[in-house]
C-alpha cells in the first residue's frame, strides 16, 4: 500500500510537488578542503521540506561511486566531482539555470 498524500488525498507517487519543488530551488555546488589535504564536494541550497535530500545523496553516490554524508541540509561527497554533480543534478530533475558551480 502507497502512501497518501495528507493535501491532496492522492498516492505520493502521483504527486507533483517534488517535481515543482526542485524547479525552485538554488543550488550551489562546491569543492572544500578538509584535514590532511581531502577534497569534499559540498551540494547546498536545498529546501528540506520539500526535498527528500537523503534520497539525492543515496542517487548521487551511487552514480558517482563515492562515499557521502548529509550535514545540515547539505550534502557532502567525497572527492572533487564539480562537473560530474551538474549533469546528475539535471538528470534527478533540477532546472539547468538554478545549478551554480563555484
Amino acid at each position: 500500500m502507497s502512501d497518501i498524500d495528507p493535501i491532496t488525498g492522492l498516492p505520493r507517487e502521483l504527486s507533483v510537488w517534488e517535481s515543482i519543488a526542485k524547479e525552485d530551488q538554488r543550488i550551489t555546488v562546491q569543492t572544500v578542503q578538509r584535514k590532511f589535504g581531502k577534497t569534499i564536494t559540498v551540494v547546498s541550497g536545498f529546501d528540506a521540506r520539500s526535498i527528500n535530500i537523503k534520497e539525492i545523496a543515496k542517487k548521487l553516490k551511487s552514480k558517482l561511486a563515492c562515499g557521502g554524508t548529509v550535514k545540515e541540509n547539505n550534502i557532502e561527497l567525497q572527492g572533487d566531482h564539480k562537473s560530474k554533480v551538474r549533469e546528475e543534478l539535471i538528470k534527478l530533475g533540477f532546472a539547468r539555470e538554478t545549478i551554480e558551480v563555484r
